[in-house]
């Protein structure tokens, strides 16, 4: 136990200090590593792999709903950022800019790429000509650059990695449609593949993507009680249609702009899961996003350890042969160390295997979830681990969803309330959590709630848990129910 105390103390307890919490779990579980660049981060293979699991998951769905993947330049003229005034100045201040190259001053600056709508809408331009050529429906995968003045790992970094579609309709209907159909994949990956609840819902006017009609969120719940937008999807009407020349010629046989969506969500996931599922321990992963969904351990004294590795061997074999991502620990280690390096990291069963366990034709498996240990029959073993597997999803999610209405708050109906809620949660050392409240629509309301309690508005919910009467801020009738909170 002395051994185990030791090496929970590397990790600093979530109660004391999240945010230190959160970079000691991505350190010690070697997700990450910082660069000399101010905001800039490797990738580690550990942390690479969460970013392939999502990829695989989001991958799958976008083409089967006819997506494509493709890939566009890094560098944008700064004359096409120009062509969407709103646009370029919704994303002036993150903007870095190439001014020379080869030691020869640039005739035009070239933006690094903080999204893509502007040198797509060009390309498109040159693609699309007649309604035959519609839909167009890519997404890419890339590194988008967004100067951060504050950063933390995975979640806002200067450069992150990301996907971005962009897409092309002929009415405003379909590009809707589109806009909604792929909010809900979003939706459907976090929620079912990382475990997260969300809500969906749109975003306020302030709130809105930089030259958008609309824009739709999914936002997720931190265990500190801040938000996270995890997904993004806006319809662009034919903003950028006019601003690119993004023309088609009709069945009435008449010159039509497109309609535009783009979507997108990034390696902020990563950070959300972290954040929702960890705890004091460190890292703790949702099975389908896992690395590794078993660890497996020989125990026992050192002079038996061949007739364990005798039964331990075949039965490594057997798992990996099934599809379950295993891993074997072999060093020299204690298994109690062991036991906390990968209850760090965050897999999601371990596997213990000792001389007792090979006479009796069984082995122990633990769940990083809840910590229970259970002894099961080695017939059998991977249906068992399988269904465990499945069992720990549902229970990770029930988790992160029962701590999300814990620390939602729904009679909170004025300012004067919300403030004393605060004032109380912070004597308190807990979360003050999200605020469901009424808003009358004035964007002075809103920006006041900002600037005196640093609540923003997340989203305005499609299916609210209760619908609220009056603005939180003015008393007036509301118009619309919205969750406050704060973000990273």
């Amino acid at each position: 136990m002395k051994e185990e105390k030791a090496f929970v103390k590397e990790i600093t307890p979530q109660s004391e200090d999240f945010s230190r919490w959160y970079i000691d779990t991505i350190k010690k579980a070697d997700l990450m590593d910082y660069t000399p660049v101010r905001g800039c981060i490797v990738f580690k293979p550990e942390g690479f792999e969460l970013w392939e699991r999502i990829q695989e998951a989001m991958n799958k769905r976008f083409k089967e709903t006819g997506h494509r993947n493709a890939y566009f330049p890094m560098l944008i003229p700064e004359s096409f950022m120009q062509k969407e005034k709103e646009h370029i100045e919704g994303f002036n201040p993150e903007l870095p800019w190439v001014t020379e190259a080869g030691g020869e001053p640039l005739e035009e600056r070239l933006a690094l790429r903080p999204t893509s709508e502007t040198i797509i809408g060009h390309m498109y331009s040159q693609w699309i000509q007649s309604y035959r050529d519609l839909p167009v429906l890519i997404n890419q995968w890339a590194n988008v650059f967004r100067w951060e003045k504050r950063t933390m790992p995975f979640l806002r970094t200067s450069e992150f990695l990301w996907q971005e579609g962009h897409t092309a309709h002929a009415t405003e209907e379909e590009a809707r449609e589109e806009t909604m159909q792929m909010l809900e994949i979003y939706r459907e990956v976090v929620e079912q593949e990382l475990a997260i609840p969300v809500w969906k819902g749109q975003k306020t006017p302030s709130e809105r993507f930089a030259g958008a009609v609309d824009t739709y969120s999914i936002e997720a719940m931190m265990k500190d009680g801040k938000a996270v937008q995890a997904g993004t999807s806006h319809y662009l009407g034919d903003n950028f249609a006019r601003g690119f020349e993004i023309k088609f010629l009709d069945r009435d046989n008449t010159f039509k702009y497109v309609h535009t969506t783009s979507w997108g969500s990034s390696t902020r996931l990563i950070g959300s899961m972290i954040m929702v599922h960890g705890d004091d321990r460190g890292l703790s992963l949702p099975p389908r996003m896992a690395p590794t969904q078993v660890i497996m351990i020989p125990v026992g004294p050192m002079k038996l350890r061949e007739k364990v590795m005798e039964a331990f061997d075949p039965l490594f074999d057997t798992i990996k042969a099934s599809g379950v991502r295993v891993r074997a620990d072999l060093r020299e280690e204690t298994p109690g160390w062991k036991f906390n390096e990968w209850e760090m990291r965050g897999v999601p069963v371990r596997l213990e295997m000792g001389p007792r366990d090979v006479e009796n034709g069984q082995v122990i498996l633990a769940r990083r979830d809840t910590g229970e240990k259970i002894t099961v029959a080695v017939d059998g073993i991977v249906e068992t681990i399988q269904n465990l597997l499945e069992e720990i999803q549902q229970n990770m999610f029930q988790k992160a969803l029962a701590f999300r209405e814990a620390n939602s708050h729904l009679t909170i109906d004025t300012m004067e309330q919300l403030t004393a809620h605060i004032a109380k949660s912070e004597q308190e050392n807990v979360t003050s959590g999200w605020v469901l409240a009424g808003w009358c629509g004035d964007d002075a309301c809103e920006a006041k709630v900002k600037e005196e309690t640093k609540f923003t508005s997340r989203n305005i919910p499609f299916e609210p848990p209760v619908t609220k009467e009056t603005c939180i801020c003015c008393g007036e009738k509301a118009q619309h129910t919205v969750w406050f909170g704060r973000a990273y």
